[in-house]
């Protein structure tokens, strides 16, 4: 009888050990989960506002491209001094001055990938007895500073674009 019964106490044991995980192991790893995530997802929030402020410096290099092709189809206007009249929808009616559509809707409404967009600092002078603008400074500010993105961006007519490492527009310091 004793051999029966330490025979069913081992096999009580084995199907004890073999049914999974003590609440002390699954305390570990579940510990262990958490802090793999607090580390990731800081990172995982750090490359979305780099690429957010990659996405930004593209878009100021479309927005100048979109400047130097306005000037250069309305010279009489020089250039434009609102993003919605680079913007434009094709099925409106052929381009204007107006809306050229050079720009993609996104861009022209002045807010993509977590930066807000905008065109200031036009100087309008007038030449040959007509008033065009004849400057323009385009701008590129995190809607979230420190969570869109940690930098602001400046272009000018000159086409080069700078920073401003707080997120604003005092842009002083060149990309490299």
């Amino acid at each position: 009888m004793n051999s029966i019964k330490s025979s069913l106490v081992r096999k009580r044991n084995r199907l004890h050990s073999e049914a999974g995980f003590t609440l002390m192991e699954l305390l570990i790893v579940i510990s262990i989960m958490l802090i793999l995530m607090l580390i990731a997802i800081p990172n995982m929030l750090n490359l979305k506002s780099e690429a957010n402020e990659t996405s930004a410096i593209q878009s100021l290099h479309a927005i100048y491209e979109a400047e130097t092709q306005y000037q250069t189809t309305y010279p009489a206007n020089g250039y434009s001094c609102s993003l919605s009249a680079l913007g434009g929808d094709a099925s409106a009616g052929p381009p204007s001055p107006e809306a050229a559509q050079l720009l993609q809707p996104d861009l022209a409404s002045g807010e993509k990938s977590g930066y807000t967009f905008r065109i200031v600092n036009c100087t309008k002078e007038t030449v040959n007895n007509q008033d065009m603008y004849t400057s323009y400074e385009a701008i590129a500010v995190p809607q979230a500073v420190g969570k869109t993105g940690h930098r602001g961006f400046c272009i000018d007519m000159t086409g080069e674009i700078k920073s401003d490492p707080t997120g604003g527009t005092n842009c002083t310091q060149r990309l490299q």
